[in-house]
């Protein structure tokens, strides 16, 4: 199996596994932004799991930034995208297949 079959099947279990728990939530309590906060800051477990999350997400927009301008790469703007909508869990999948692909066709 090639690598990049694995990152695109991350891609897709990143989308699909939060946005089942996601979708759910949010048919049932509406965009309510209060209930979301409350939700993430409840407890000390979920707080940590979320200042996780935030973090990540903040150092992998800054390793596209940095590693897609040094290698040249186009279209940054996906993973970016992906982060803010998604999640981590597609944004660094989504990335990785991009500078996969980019490095395999600088290199032929």
């Amino acid at each position: 199996m090639k690598i990049e079959h694995v990152y695109l099947a991350f891609c897709v279990l990143g989308t699909l596994l939060p946005l089942s728990q996601f979708i759910p939530w949010l048919m049932a309590h509406g965009l309510d932004l209060a209930l979301i906060w409350t939700s993430v800051t409840g407890d000390r477990l979920s707080a940590f799991a979320w200042a996780d999350v935030i973090i990540s997400a903040m150092v992998l927009i800054c390793f596209v930034l940095v590693e897609g301008r040094h290698t040249g790469m186009k279209h940054l703007w996906a993973p970016i995208v992906a982060v803010m909508t998604v999640g981590v869990s597609l944004a660094l999948p989504l990335f990785l297949l991009m500078r996969h692909r980019h490095l395999a066709d600088q290199a032929a």
